[in-house]
C-alpha cells in the first residue's frame, strides 16, 4: 500500500498506535503484518490485542465501520497514480474482472485486482489499499443491493473507466423493474472519463451522461481451438463460449486504457465456483458454477454443459435463482422449459420445483446424498444456483 499518515485517520474512532504512517490495512487480525492498520469492523474490537501481537502499527475501532473504511479508501485513492477501472453489471462482472486482469498481466502491467467478493463498501476500500507506487492499473468490482450503492462506491474509487457488463433481471425483488436495474448500474457512468458498455442495450441509453466517451462492445465471433476459446484473434485458456462476451468487454476496456493487446495465449484464473471444470474418474466432467445464478447466467451455463458433454450423459444440479421478485416462479418455469435436452435434473430449493426436475431436494445437504446416488461414472455434471442455496457443497462432494 502507498504509505498513509496516521494523522489523517484521527476522528474516525478509537485510534491507537505510535507509528507515523501505515503501509497496509487489514480487517482480519490473523492476516495483520508489520506496518499494517487493523480496522476492527464487524465486532473486531475483540481481536485488537491479537492484531497488536501480530505486529500492527496501529489499530482503529471505528465509530462507524462503513464511514471509516470509506474515508480510508478516499485517502488512499488520492495517492494512487494508477488508472482505476470499475466493473459492474447484472452478470459477468467478476469473470470480466478476471479476464481483464489476465490480459493486463499478459501485456506486462502491474495489476491490483479485487479479490473474490471484494465488491462492496468493505471490499472496495480494501482493494484500493492493495495498490502501491508500482501499480499500473487497479481493477475494482462494484456490486449492488439497491439504488445509490454504485454511486457511493464510485465516489470512493473515482474510477477512470467504468464497465457495465450487462443488464439482466437480477435484484428485481429489491428494485422492482429491469429499468430500475439499468438506472442503478448506470450510476457508475456519472463518475468516469470513459464508459465501456454493451453495444445493444437500449435500457442503458437514457442513463448515459451526455458527452461521456463511450466505448461499446458487441457479441463477438467466437472460435474454438484445441478446446480454447478465441475472441477477436486472442486465444484464451478457457473453453466456455459464454465467457466470450465477458472477454469482449475486457478487450474493449484494454483498448480504452490504450494498452496493446498481448500477442500470445492468455491464461485466465477465474474466481472460485465460476465455470471451474474438474475431470472425474471414468471420463466424467464436473462444471462447478455454484457462485450464483440468474436466468441469463443459467441459460449460458446449460448451453456450456451441452457443448462440453461430448456425448456423455448430462446431469444438471440446479438451485433456486434468488431475488427475482413476484415473477420468480415464471423465470424458473422458463428455465425448466429449456431442460428437455438434459438427461437428469436435480432441483434444490423450493423454487427449483418449477424446473420440473427429475429429482428434488430441499437443501444442498440433502442434494449431496441424492447426487451421489444419481451420478454415474462418465457423466457431465453442472452445479449452479444462487448463493443462498450453497451448492458448492454438492460440487465439492462430487469432486
Amino acid at each position: 500500500m502507498i504509505p498513509l499518515p496516521l494523522d489523517e485517520l484521527r476522528g474516525l474512532g478509537e485510534l491507537r498506535g505510535d507509528a507515523q504512517e501505515v503501509t497496509g490495512v487489514e480487517i482480519d487480525s490473523r492476516r495483520v503484518g508489520r506496518g499494517d492498520l487493523f480496522v476492527a469492523v464487524r465486532g473486531g474490537r475483540a481481536y485488537v490485542e491479537d492484531a497488536r501481537a501480530n505486529g500492527a502499527a496501529a489499530t482503529l475501532v471505528p465509530d462507524d465501520d462503513f464511514s471509516a473504511l470509506a474515508a480510508i479508501g478516499r485517502a488512499v485513492r488520492a495517492r494512487i497514480g494508477a488508472r482505476i477501472v470499475a466493473i459492474t453489471g447484472s452478470v459477468g462482472k467478476t469473470s470480466t474482472k478476471d479476464i481483464l486482469t489476465a490480459l493486463l498481466r499478459a501485456a506486462g502491467r502491474n495489476v491490483v485486482a479485487a479479490p473474490d467478493g471484494y465488491n462492496n463498501e468493505v471490499g472496495l476500500p480494501l482493494t484500493l489499499c492493495r495498490a502501491d507506487a508500482g501499480t499500473d492499473v487497479v481493477v475494482t468490482e462494484m456490486g449492488m443491493r439497491g439504488p445509490g450503492q454504485i454511486r457511493a462506491l464510485a465516489e470512493i474509487a473515482r474510477p477512470d473507466i467504468g464497465v457495465i457488463t450487462a443488464i439482466a433481471p437480477v435484484h428485481l425483488e429489491r428494485l422492482g423493474s429491469i429499468e430500475n436495474i439499468a438506472r442503478a448500474k448506470a450510476e457508475l457512468l456519472e463518475h468516469v472519463e470513459i464508459g465501456v458498455v454493451p453495444a445493444d442495450e437500449p435500457l442503458l441509453e437514457p442513463f448515459i451522461p451526455p458527452g461521456l466517451d463511450v466505448r461499446r462492445f458487441d457479441v463477438p465471433e467466437v472460435g474454438v481451438r484445441d478446446g480454447r476459446v478465441v475472441v477477436d484473434g486472442i486465444e484464451f485458456g478457457f473453453a466456455a463460449r459464454h465467457q466470450a462476451l465477458n472477454a469482449a468487454a475486457a478487450l474493449a476496456t484494454l483498448d480504452a486504457l490504450s494498452i496493446p493487446r498481448p500477442a500470445g495465449p492468455v491464461e485466465v484464473e477465474f474466481s472460485r465456483w465460476r465455470s471451474q471444470e474438474t475431470d472425474l474418474p471414468g471420463g466424467g466432467l464436473l462444471i462447478n458454477d455454484a457462485w450464483n445464478a440468474n436466468p441469463v447466467a443459467m441459460r449460458a451455463a446449460l448451453a456450456h454443459l451441452r457443448e462440453r458433454a461430448g456425448g456423455r450423459r448430462t446431469v444438471a444440479i440446479l438451485g433456486d435463482m434468488a431475488e427475482l421478485g413476484p415473477e420468480a416462479s415464471r423465470f424458473h418455469e422458463e428455465i425448466g422449459a429449456d431442460l428437455g435436452t438434459v438427461d437428469i435434473v436435480i432441483g434444490v430449493g423450493e423454487l427449483a420445483r418449477s424446473y420440473h426436475p427429475t429429482h428434488w431436494a430441499a437443501t444442498a445437504a440433502e442434494a449431496v446424498g441424492l447426487a451421489r446416488e444419481v451420478v454415474q461414472p462418465g457423466d457431465a455434471i453442472l452445479v449452479k444456483g444462487s448463493r443462498a442455496i450453497g451448492l458448492e457443497t454438492v460440487a465439492e462432494a462430487l469432486a
